[in-house]
């Protein structure tokens, strides 16, 4: 099946941030890795913005995907490890939705419905594995504690895979499975 001039330009788009970040990113450059004139990204986006938002909406809609599911664990550590696991695995297999989903200087995302929804229904996903994990006792401020701490976690782990100085702090990851489960299993420690 043929891809649509508007997949051309998203895949490109993509493509481009994750190799290169999204602050570099013009419809020139995106027409040229696309193969199609300068002026065709213009057809179906008014502006960076749009192609951002575009950009965002789809991964979130990926991220749901990636993360929701039955953490199929018992206990709230292992959920925990679970989720965090899902989310750097996501960010990494994702890199260019990842950078872009997260950042409102690049997309307004409360200026489209259908991608405030989508990411939404993400929030909505990792508040309903917390919810497992705490257990139906918890409150609410609970659970949004335990989720913006998870959140937190998974997000600063991922980026300062993909972004940061990590390795060059560290050392060699040489399994970053491991490493992803050895931090999301002592931040859960603190979760009891």
């Amino acid at each position: 099946m043929a891809q649509t001039l508007r997949e051309k330009v998203i895949k490109a788009a993509v493509k481009y941030v994750a190799e290169n970040g999204p602050d570099g990113l013009s419809f020139r450059q995106i027409a040229a890795d696309a193969g199609v004139s300068h002026q065709a990204p213009y057809h179906h986006f008014g502006d960076r913005s749009a192609i951002f938002n575009e950009i965002a909406l789809d991964g979130f809609k990926r991220f749901s995907a990636a993360i929701s599911g039955p953490p199929r664990a018992d206990e709230a550590s292992e959920i925990c490890v679970r989720v965090c696991e899902r989310y750097v695995d996501f960010a990494i297999a994702n890199k260019g939705h990842f950078r872009v989903m997260f950042r409102a200087d690049l997309c307004q995302i409360d200026e489209s419905p259908e991608t405030q929804k989508a990411a939404d229904d993400a929030f909505d996903t990792l508040l309903s594995a917390v919810s497992e994990m705490v257990g139906k006792s918890a409150s609410i401020d609970e659970i949004r504690v335990q989720a913006t701490t998870m959140w937190s976690l998974a997000h600063g782990l991922a980026t300062l895979i993909i972004d940061g100085p990590l390795e060059k702090k560290i050392g060699k990851v040489s399994d970053r499975r491991a490493l992803v489960r050895s931090v999301a299993q002592r931040a859960a420690e603190g979760f009891r």
